[in-house]
């Protein structure tokens, strides 16, 4: 049986903290844009927010960028997950299970997780590491991560990590820019049914990151003996002693860096975002309630398990990591989410979250999509009883697989499922949409604009719009928005990527329609918008209307300028296995003809082996347009920084021959 939502008791507290009633999530939401030194206080204390002292101003300068949060405030990301140790072990609850590909499980529990973390971060400083100083990290999904990560953090060290998916060139672009004393990095991986050595790689690192004075190695196992050599990680976070059991994560000022995250860099250097420990700690803490995650609340049934399937390339893998902030049981599992290309299997991550009890399962849309086309076989995946929750991002979730999905769940016996999509990004790793369970489902919508997030969707006249298609801003600052972009010493790259419409409102880059019951809806990036004669569309609108048809398992649309004439609109199809295009043509004319207008029906429908995606699985419109458009390649796309980089030659073939008139 489901808990009291973490909503409704926020919102308890929050009278009591404002002394005003609220009618409804809208005046909730209301109170919390426009009383910050109110509400964010309030979130603080809800979730136990542990600072040195606490200032009575939440908001000292609201401009944007630049906006100056609790000052004199101190604080640790570290010290917030470790207070959890003694009552989480007590009730019986490990912090970290993991599990691999090949079926290794691995537990840690809270005393163990202190432990590693408190004898990692005296090894960091006994290796000159301190407040300040870079560590970059290049891991998989493991404890390992997990753990170093939060010595890091315990001892004011800024956190950089890499996936071992993406090629040495695009970490460089990544890590090169901001320096890192320390790299912390494994020697190989097996994914998707295969061990991959990644010693070289580790040299190709070392060898462009000048500023490394010391190489701290996960072993593998699927690394050449003496392949690279370096600190053991494993010997490192093992000591123990008085030091140890003393150690505890210092104070730190509420802006100190935490970590560095980095926009997908699909077309030019990748930004450095540089987010602060308590703004993360707030952003996280809202993002909480919205989610409904945490067994350290008051009445919340304990023994929450967490999983959300993510690379530590997408910031997915910062949101699992939080979990642990509210006491969380985080499940990980470092693999393939469809088994191999020889043999998918869609079902891997569900059996996952039946072994091991999850509560609440996240993924990105496009994986929940696969499973429908796959015809996967709910009823035969395992004892999914435990899983009160399912989660969504990264791209707009069709309508019709979060309806699929719930119906093929409830007729395997689970029919009490709550979705939550959410949609956000990187930028300010957490969300400006989102879900809440005491709101009405909204299959292939967002329920609500997260607390504090003053989100509208503007026309083009710098004007909110409601029903309307706009441009998704915040016109008020968020605690969680980045510090800065590291290197950016003059704030011009910041400005330039956020602030260039609107001076001092963030605009966000999607498009967003906002309807008058609150609940909102994505329509792809801004910068990738089709217009046909003046009438302009999402291309989320158009995935929306065809890749619900059996024919379909992917697309990507973009609309190419000519020369010679307005523009051609390109649909490129990857055929569901037994489909060619020829079949599927008529069937996607007829779906945007009825869904949207004969206005945006395609000028080709070109058949292809699969869709470019970031690691973080979302569509590489704008680069493939401008491909189409005559941009070089090799300027436009970073193939390490793509999850299947192999299917660039046929697009760049594709657009030579578009190019050449045929």
């Amino acid at each position: 049986m489901n808990p009291t939502p973490l909503m409704r008791l926020f919102r308890q507290e929050a009278t009591k903290c404002s002394g005003q009633e609220f009618a409804d999530y809208a005046a909730l939401h209301r109170w919390s844009v426009e009383a910050p030194d109110q509400f964010w206080p309030t979130v603080r204390d809800f979730d136990g927010i542990e600072t040195f002292n606490s200032p009575t101003v939440a908001l000292a300068d609201a401009k944007m960028p630049g906006a100056r949060w609790f000052p004199g405030a101190q604080l640790n990301y570290a010290r917030q997950v470790l207070r959890h140790v003694d009552a989480a072990h007590a009730a019986g609850h490990p912090a970290i299970i993991a599990e691999d590909e090949q079926g290794v499980i691995g537990i840690v529990e809270w005393p163990a997780l202190r432990q590693q973390v408190a004898s990692f971060a005296i090894a960091l400083r006994a290796l000159g590491v301190g407040k300040g100083d870079r560590v970059a990290a290049y891991l998989p999904n493991r404890p390992e991560a997990a753990i170093a990560f939060l010595a890091c953090a315990s001892i004011g060290a800024v956190w950089a990590i890499c996936a071992p998916d993406m090629g040495a060139p695009a970490i460089l672009d990544r890590f090169a820019q901001i320096e890192p004393k320390i790299l912390i990095a494994t020697d190989g991986v097996f994914y998707a049914g295969k061990a991959h050595d990644r010693s070289a790689t580790v040299q190709q690192l070392l060898g462009g990151l000048p500023t490394v004075e010391a190489l701290v190695l996960v072993r593998s196992g699927h690394a050449g003996e003496g392949a690279v050599e370096g600190h053991d990680f494993q010997h490192l976070a093992s000591g123990g002693g008085p030091d140890v059991d003393a150690f505890e994560p210092e104070w730190l000022p509420f802006d100190h860096p935490l970590w560095v995250v980095y926009s997908s860099g699909t077309t030019g250097k990748p930004k450095a975002l540089v987010h602060g420990h308590g703004g993360i700690l707030l952003g996280s803490a809202s993002g909480r309630i919205h989610s409904d995650l945490g067994a350290s609340y008051s009445d919340r049934t304990p023994g929450e398990r967490f999983h959300w399937f993510s690379s530590t390339g997408w910031m997915m893998w910062n949101t699992q990591i939080g979990g642990l902030l509210g006491g969380t049981t985080i499940c990980i599992f470092d693999g393939s989410p469809m088994g191999t290309r020889e043999a998918p299997d869609w079902g891997v991550l569900w059996r996952f979250v039946a072994r091991n009890r999850v509560t609440f399962f996240g993924s990105g849309a496009q994986f929940y999509t696969m499973c429908v086309k796959s015809g996967l076989d709910f009823g035969a995946l395992g004892d999914l009883s435990s899983m009160r929750a399912l989660g969504s991002t990264a791209s707009p979730l069709p309508a019709a697989i979060q309806t699929d999905i719930s119906a093929s769940l409830g007729r395997a016996g689970k029919p009490d499922i709550w979705w939550f999509n959410s949609s956000g990004g990187t930028d300010i790793c957490g969300a400006f949409c989102t879900g809440n369970r005491e709101l009405p489902e909204a299959p292939g919508k967002l329920q609500c604009r997260q607390l504090g997030a003053a989100v509208e969707a503007w026309d083009e006249q710098g004007g909110p719009v409601t029903g309307e298609v706009g441009e998704l801003v915040c016109t008020r600052p968020l605690p969680n928005m980045p510090l800065f972009l590291w290197g950016d010493t003059d704030g011009l790259r910041y400005r330039d990527s956020y602030f260039d419409l609107y001076p001092g409102i963030w605009r966000h880059g999607d498009w967003l329609k906002i309807d008058a019951d609150g609940t909102c809806e994505i329509f792809g990036r801004s910068d990738a918008t089709i217009n046909r004669g003046g009438h302009r569309m999402g291309t989320s609108e158009i995935y929306a209307a065809i890749e619900g048809l059996d024919e379909v398992a992917d697309s990507l649309v973009i609309d190419v300028r000519r020369a010679d004439a307005d523009s051609q609109l390109l649909l490129f199809v990857v055929p569901v296995p037994g489909f060619d295009v020829a079949q599927a043509a008529d069937p996607i004319r007829g779906a945007i003809r009825a869904s949207l207008s004969p206005r945006f029906l395609p000028d080709r429908i070109i058949a292809v082996s699969a869709v470019p995606r970031t690691l973080s699985s979302k569509k590489l419109e704008l680069p493939v347009k401008r491909l189409f458009e005559g941009a070089p390649l090799e300027r436009l796309l970073d193939p390490s920084a793509m999850v299947n980089p192999e299917c660039l030659a046929e697009y760049n073939a594709l657009a030579a021959a578009f190019r050449a008139g045929r």
